[in-house]
C-alpha cells in the first residue's frame, strides 16, 4: 500500500499528554509503567515517581483512553488531569486525592505504631514476657502485618499477576514469611508453650527454628516502612508547595468595565481585549497593559522583589501581582494558560516531571535490582542450610537480605532533589526548564552577558554633571531639566527625571523651541537657557571653556552622550547621559568569578561605551560592535575554542544566541522570544539572579549525587552483612526506612537555599 503525503503527515503528528498515576510505591513501579507505555506504537513516555506523573507523547490518532487502560492493566491507576491554572487556584482534585492518600497512610502508621511497639518490647525485653506473652504478641502483630501492611501485599500481588517484582514484593515477602514462620512455631512448634521465653540478639545463632518467633520482625518492618513511606509522601507534598503556591496566586473575580459600567465576573470569563478595574489592595486579574491611572504594584509574589514598581498608562502589568497604590484600569492582553503565571507554573512542572541523566541510570538499576535481590535471598537461604545451620538461622538471614535490600532510597534520590530544587528556584524567581539543565550548569566555564537591559538598566539615565567654574551644579541641572522636561526625547526625559529627583519641582518654561536632533531652548525665570550639542550652542555664539571641553572629551571617550548647558550667553556646564549599569551588576560579576566562571560582555554598542560599562562592573573581556545576527557566531566561536558557554540576554536579538549556548539564561523582564529560547528564566531583572541560578542548579546536582551515593553505598554495604547473619530483620527494616528518610531530608535541605537577591 502506498502512503500519501497527507497520511505521512498524520502519522508523524503527535500529541502530548500528562497522566496522573496512582498506586506507585517505588521507582520500580515507575519503571514498569514506563516500559508498558513505551511498548505502544509511536508512544514515548517518562514516568516520575516523585511527582506521580507520566509525560507521554503519542500519535494524534491514539485515544488517550488507551494510555489510561494500559496503565490500569499494569496494576495502577491513571487519569488525565484537570487544567493546571484555574480561577479557583489550581488543581484541587489532585490535591484532595493526595491529601486523602496521605491521611490513609497516617492512619495505618499510627495504628501500626500503637500495636507494634508492645510486640517489639515484649520480644526484646525478657523480663516483660509474662505467661502468655507470645499469644498476646500474635493478637497485636496480626493487624499490623495484615492491615497495616496491606498496601505492600496488594502491590506485590498486582505485580505478581503481571510477572513483575518491586520493592513492595521484598517487604511483603519478608514480613509475610516472618509472620508465617511465627504461626508455624506457635501452632506446630514449641513457641506456643505457656511460660516460654527467649532473648533478643543482633546476631543469628543456629537453631531448629520451632521455638523462635519473628512477630516483632514482621510488625516492626511494617511499622518502619510505613513510617518511611509517610515521611516520604508528606515531604513530596511539601516539596511541591512552590508549584501549588504559584497556581494559587491568581485572582478569582474581576471587575469588568464596559461602556463605563462595572460588572464583577469570574476571572475565567475574561477575554483578551477586555478592560477591568483594579482598586488599591486588589490582585491584578491577568496580564495586561494600563490604560488609565497611575499606581505602584507589588510584584514580590512572582519576583521576590520587595520594592513596589511604579506603573502608569502604557506600562505592562502581570496577573496575580497586587495593586498597592492608586486606581488602575487595565486592558487584558493574555488570559488563562497564556499568562506569565501559567507559563511559570508550566516551566516549573516540566522541570519537576522530567528526568536528568543520573535519574535514568538510577531507574534502570531499580528495574533489575529486585529480581537480583530475591535471587540473593534464595541463595543465602540455600547456603546457610547447606552449611549445616538450622532453618531458623537460614530463614532469618534470607529475610534480612530481603528487607535491607529495598532500594527505596535509590528511587527517591534524584526526583526529590529535583522537586525541592526547582520548587525553591521558583520561589526565588529562577525557573529551570528541565532537569538536563543541571548537567549543563556543572560544565559551564564562560558566561556571556548581553549589555543593554542585562548588565545595564536599558534606559538613558544621568551619569554626571560637570559645572563651569563658579556655577552651582544643582542650578545647572535645575535649569536644564526645566527646558528638557518639555521634550519627548529619551535623553531629555532622563535629564528631566534626574532634575526632579535631585532638585524637586521644576520651574515653568516660556518660549520653548526644539531643534530636532541638536538641542532645545527656552526662558526659565529671567534666564534664556540653551541645552544641546556643543555645535548647537556654537550656533548661538556660545563656546565651551577649557574645563567643560575637557569634560566633554572624557565623557565621549567613555561612550557617554554629552549635553552642554548655557544661559545668558555663557556655557554653564555639561551633562553626561548614558545607559548605566544596574546597581547590582558589579556584585553579580564578582560572584560569577567566585564561582570559577569567566564573564564576557557582548554588545552591539560602540567599543568606548562597552569598555566603560565593563570597567564599572569588573569585566575584562569585551566583544563590542557585534551585529544582532552575529551574536550566534560569537557564541559558536567561543565553543570552538573549547569553552562551555552560558549566555544571558533579554532581547529578541538574543534568542538565537541563547539557543546556541550550552546554557541559556533569559531575564524575565525581557521578551517572550528570549524566554522561550532559554534553559533558565530569571523572573527578576537583577543580574545577581544569574549566579543564584548557577549556584542553585549546582547545589541541586550535588544533592542528587550525595543521595545516590548514600543509596548505593547503603545497599552495597548492608546486603553482605545481612547475608552473613549480622543483621536482625527488624533492624534491617528500620535501617531501610531511615535511608529513605535521610535521602528525602537531605533533599529538603535545598529549601534553605538563600539567593543573593533575597
Amino acid at each position: 500500500m502506498t502512503m500519501t503525503t497527507s497520511d505521512a503527515r498524520l502519522t508523524a503528528a503527535t500529541s502530548s499528554y500528562e497522566l496522573e498515576i496512582g498506586g506507585m510505591t517505588c521507582a520500580s513501579c515507575a519503571m514498569r509503567i514506563e516500559k508498558k507505555l513505551n511498548r505502544l506504537d509511536g508512544v514515548t513516555a517518562t514516568v516520575n515517581y516523585a511527582t506521580e506523573k507520566a509525560r507521554v507523547t503519542a500519535p494524534v490518532a491514539l485515544d488517550p483512553e488507551t494510555l489510561i487502560t494500559t496503565v490500569e492493566n499494569t496494576g495502577y491507576t491513571a487519569a488525565l488531569p484537570r487544567p493546571k491554572v484555574e480561577p479557583t487556584g489550581g488543581d484541587a482534585a489532585s490535591g484532595d486525592r493526595a491529601d486523602a492518600e496521605l491521611t490513609g497512610l497516617r492512619h495505618r502508621l499510627v495504628g501500626s505504631i500503637v500495636l507494634a511497639v508492645p510486640v517489639i518490647l515484649l520480644a526484646m525485653i525478657p523480663s516483660l514476657q509474662f505467661t502468655y506473652w507470645q499469644w498476646a504478641s500474635l493478637a497485636l502483630a496480626a493487624p499490623v502485618v495484615l492491615w497495616g501492611g496491606w498496601p505492600f501485599h496488594r502491590a506485590a500481588w498486582l505485580n505478581l499477576r503481571h510477572g513483575a517484582a518491586t520493592m513492595d514484593t521484598l517487604v511483603s515477602v519478608g514480613t509475610l514469611a516472618a509472620f508465617a514462620w511465627s504461626l508455624y512455631a506457635l501452632f506446630l512448634g514449641t513457641a506456643g508453650t505457656p511460660g516460654m521465653t527467649h532473648g533478643f540478639s543482633l546476631t543469628v545463632a543456629p537453631s531448629d527454628g520451632a521455638g523462635n518467633l519473628y512477630l516483632e520482625v514482621a510488625a516492626g518492618v511494617v511499622m518502619f516502612v510505613l513510617a518511611g513511606r509517610y515521611v516520604e509522601k508528606r515531604s513530596k507534598r511539601r516539596a511541591g508547595a512552590a508549584l501549588r503556591a504559584l497556581l494559587e496566586l491568581g485572582a478569582k473575580e474581576v471587575a469588568l468595565v464596559r461602556d463605563g459600567e462595572e460588572t464583577r465576573i469570574p476571572v475565567e470569563q475574561l477575554v483578551a481585549g477586555d478592560s477591568f478595574l483594579v482598586r488599591p489592595g486588589e490582585k491584578i486579574a491577568t496580564d495586561g497593559v494600563v490604560v488609565e491611572g497611575r499606581s505602584a504594584v507589588d510584584q514580590s509574589m512572582l519576583t521576590g522583589e520587595s520594592m513596589p514598581v511604579e506603573v502608569a498608562v502604557g506600562d505592562l502589568v502581570t496577573g496575580a501581582t497586587v495593586n498597592v497604590g492608586g486606581r488602575l484600569i487595565v486592558r487584558a492582553t493574555r488570559v488563562g494558560g497564556d499568562t506569565q503565571l501559567a507559563q511559570m507554573a508550566k516551566l516549573v512542572e516540566n522541570a519537576q516531571s522530567g528526568k536528568a541523566e543520573v535519574q535514568r541510570l538510577a531507574d534502570r538499576i531499580s528495574g533489575v535490582f529486585v529480581p537480583i535481590v530475591i535471587g540473593i535471598a534464595v541463595a543465602v537461604l540455600g547456603a546457610w542450610l547447606g552449611a549445616g545451620y538450622g532453618p531458623a538461622a537460614a530463614f532469618t538471614a534470607a529475610v534480612a537480605v530481603l528487607i535491607i535490600a529495598c532500594p527505596c532510597a535509590l528511587g527517591l534520590a534524584t526526583p526529590t532533589a529535583l522537586l525541592v530544587g526547582t520548587g525553591r528556584g521558583a520561589q526565588a524567581g529562577i525557573l529551570i526548564r528541565g532537569p538536563e539543565v543541571l548537567e549543563s550548569t556543572r560544565r559551564v566555564d564562560t558566561v556571556v552577558l548581553d549589555k543593554t537591559g542585562t548588565v545595564t538598566t536599558g534606559r538613558m539615565t544621568l551619569a554626571g554633571v560637570v559645572p563651569a567654574e563658579g556655577t552651582d551644579e544643582l542650578e545647572v541641572l535645575r535649569l536644564a531639566g526645566a527646558v528638557e522636561d518639555a521634550s519627548e526625547h529619551p535623553i531629555a526625559q532622563a535629564i528631566a527625571a534626574a532634575a526632579v529627583q535631585r532638585t524637586g519641582d521644576l520651574p515653568s518654561v516660556e518660549g520653548f523651541a526644539n531643534s530636532a536632533g541638536r538641542g532645545v531652548h527656552g526662558v526659565v525665570g529671567q534666564h534664556a537657557v540653551l541645552v544641546g550639542k556643543p555645535s548647537y550652542l556654537a550656533d548661538w555664539g556660545v563656546e565651551l571653556d577649557e574645563r567643560l571641553a575637557a569634560a566633554l572629551t572624557r565623557g565621549e571617550e567613555r561612550g557617554m552622550t554629552v549635553v552642554a548647558v548655557a544661559w545668558d550667553g555663557r556655557a554653564r556646564g555639561v551633562l553626561l547621559v548614558g545607559d548605566t549599569p544596574k546597581d547590582t551588576s558589579a556584585e553579580a560579576v564578582a560572584e560569577l568569578r567566585r564561582l570559577g566562571l569567566r564573564p564576557v560582555l557582548l554588545t552591539g554598542d560602540n567599543a568606548s561605551a562597552a569598555d566603560r560599562v565593563a570597567a564599572e562592573v569588573g569585566i575584562t573581556e569585551v566583544i563590542a560592535e557585534v551585529l544582532p545576527a552575529d551574536k550566534v557566531t560569537v557564541i559558536a566561536e567561543l565553543q570552538r575554542q573549547g569553552r562551555v558557554v552560558a549566555m544571558v540576554g533579554d532581547g529578541v536579538n538574543d534568542a538565537a544566541a541563547l539557543a546556541q549556548a550550552d546554557l541559556g539564561l533569559a531575564m524575565g523582564t525581557g521578551t517572550d522570544a528570549a524566554i522561550e529560547a532559554a534553559d533558565i528564566t530569571l523572573v527578576r531583572g537583577d543580574l545577581r539572579s544569574v549566579p543564584d541560578a548557577i549556584r542553585l542548579a549546582r547545589r541541586t546536582l550535588r544533592t542528587i549525587k550525595v543521595n545516590l551515593f548514600w543509596a548505593f553505598a547503603y545497599n552495597v554495604a548492608a546486603i553482605p552483612l545481612a547475608a552473613l547473619g549480622l543483621l536482625n530483620p527488624m533492624l534491617a527494616g528500620a535501617a531501610m526506612a531511615v535511608s529513605s528518610v535521610f535521602v528525602v531530608s537531605n533533599s529538603l535541605l535545598l529549601r534553605r537555599f538563600r539567593p543573593m537577591t533575597g
